[in-house]
């Protein structure tokens, strides 16, 4: 048995707000106190860890991240302004600085946004054959739903003779996939390091789970498998993982099928898309696109290949979900699990769990509907920080009107609706303080929440999304799934909203988090410097 003491911090738990120690066992948190009480369990412990004031809290979740992308991500050209490209040159004097380092390579970059550029559009096919001299050039969105490439990445993967093909280089629907495919082809060990790097990036960050979106566009059945190996056990120092597979289900058999292939799956879903997004004008709408008059998206499966996955999977024992984001695509799934829930019963498919993703168009009537249904859901507030508001890329898709009714994240809490929160990455960073920034900071006011309620849906909702109903929180009894920060003010939030900063009169018993700066302030509210997973450590800077 092994044992670890943290004394002399602020410890964030509901069982006991005032705690300033906790004593780690074995991978489990044995005791949580007081500092005078602390020095009992010292002389007992294997490690005392001096927190000198630094924060322990229950360790993040992302619940959606795709690994393999992530870790390509990380190693290729960042097309943000984070990464320095602010127009379509910066994008292809990148390409070019790329393609010196790329060794015979296909030169990957991920993130552009052509609405952030002043020509408001990506760069041509032409345009990359000449900056990058003809060498296979993948560039994808920042959605990751579209792509631009170049002639010889083109040929090479077929896109050039895929349905979404457009001779700008521009690709969609089966011609990304086939693009998709052709860049993330890497050797196996190269596939291992791409996933460890984009692991251990999450650990740094707090985030001791992930939930990994694979599917056949995205990554194959043995990297799934791969991946469950490689996070099986904490003592390999890297997150937790919770599988999903994005495989349409007709049978029964087709279900008992993935998951015999996949051992230890969560859910046969995730990323099997409805539709594409809203960025690429691929999500599918009951009325067109306002910047596109005669486009309405795509619808990827109906309510009867719908309600058909729902009650496989069900019947299966496994859970079942999509990728939703537009409303018709929300029409068609409530389509779906109706009629699915008129041949299984509704508490049968409550009893495995639908999950969807993103879910950003929701009325009161779908809202209502998926309250009934006890549908739960995975969200990525992010997505409002980066194209939220009136002049974001949701206005200028759809028209201030509608854009104001996206992602209504206070209306799903107070509905009672489970609630997770993802980053999508490589969408947006693995940043988890920044999407309970989002979230606390909704461009539309009335669908903020509370930094606590937040908070709880990046950790504990991510595990109960999931199925795991007693984890994300410390408690005496539960799994060591933590982490500590260093923060520059710790601050109260009080029920209504309101925050404080620490005194011993104005906490008042309420746990305490990092203070957030609104969106648009770059300054991190915390920095991590020790993960732990089960007890044991999986990112360490205390030195």
């Amino acid at each position: 048995m092994s044992s670890t003491l943290y004394r002399r911090g602020v410890i964030h738990t509901s069982a006991d707000p005032f705690a300033e120690a906790l004593l780690v066992e074995d991978g489990v948190i044995a005791w949580l106190g007081a500092e005078d009480t602390a020095d009992g369990f010292a002389a007992r412990a294997d490690e005392v860890v001096d927190l000198d004031g630094r924060l322990v809290t229950p360790g993040f979740v992302d619940a959606h991240v795709h690994v393999l992308e992530t870790g390509l991500a990380l190693e290729s050209i960042d097309l943000s302004p984070a990464g320095g490209v602010h127009d379509l040159a910066d994008a292809l004097a990148a390409v070019r600085r790329a393609v010196d380092r790329a060794d015979g390579l296909p030169v990957l970059g991920f993130g552009w946004d052509e609405l952030a550029w002043p020509e408001r559009r990506p760069p041509t096919r032409a345009e990359l054959d000449a900056a990058a001299s003809g060498a296979p050039v993948y560039l994808a969105r920042v959605d990751v739903h579209s792509a631009v490439v170049s002639s010889s990445l083109a040929a090479a993967s077929g896109a050039d003779r895929a349905e979404g093909w457009s001779d700008d280089g521009l690709v969609v629907r089966d011609a990304h996939h086939a693009a998709r495919d052709h860049a993330r082809a890497v050797s196996a060990d190269r596939r291992t390091a791409l996933y460890r790097r984009a692991l251990q990036h999450a650990a740094a960050r707090g985030i001791v789970s992930v939930h990994e979106h694979s599917a056949p566009s995205i990554d194959t059945r043995a990297g799934l498998v791969e991946l469950l190996e490689l996070t099986a056990d904490a003592r390999d120092g890297l997150p937790h993982l919770v599988a999903y597979r994005g495989e349409l289900c007709e049978t029964v058999d087709d279900a008992r099928e993935i998951l015999a292939a996949i051992p230890g799956l969560t859910g046969i879903g995730g990323d099997l898309n409805v539709d594409g997004s809203i960025g690429s004008r691929t999500a599918a709408l009951r009325r067109p696109y306002t910047d596109a008059p005669g486009e309405s998206g795509t619808l990827y499966l109906d309510a009867g290949q719908i309600a058909n996955h729902l009650t496989a999977v069900s019947r299966a024992g496994a859970q079942a979900g999509f990728h939703v984001i537009g409303d018709a695509a929300m029409d068609e799934v409530l389509l779906g699990l109706r009629a699915a829930a008129d041949v299984e019963g509704a508490a049968a498919l409550a009893r495995t769990g639908v999950r969807l993703e993103h879910a950003e168009m929701i009325d009161a009537a779908t809202l209502a509907t998926l309250v009934l249904m006890g549908v739960r859901l995975s969200i990525q507030p992010a997505f409002d920080a980066a194209w939220g508001g009136t002049a974001g890329m949701y206005a200028n898709r759809l028209g201030p009107g509608r854009a104001a009714a996206l992602n209504p994240i206070a209306d799903l809490a107070a509905a009672g609706v489970p609630l997770a929160f993802g980053s999508d990455s490589p969408v947006t960073p693995l940043d988890p303080w920044g999407g309970v920034r989002a979230a606390s900071f909704h461009h539309e006011i009335d669908q903020r929440i509370s930094a606590r309620a937040a908070f709880r849906a990046s950790s504990r909702g991510g595990w109960r999304l999931a199925g795991h109903d007693h984890v994300g929180e410390l408690r005496v009894g539960s799994p060591a799934h933590l982490a500590v920060w260093e923060a520059d003010e710790l601050v109260v939030q009080a029920p209504d909203g309101r925050l404080s900063a620490w005194s011993p009169d104005a906490r008042a018993g309420i746990p305490l988090l990092p203070a957030l700066a609104p969106d648009g302030d770059d300054t991190e509210p915390a920095r991590c410097v020790r993960t732990v997973r089960d007890g044991l450590t999986i990112f360490d800077a205390l030195g």
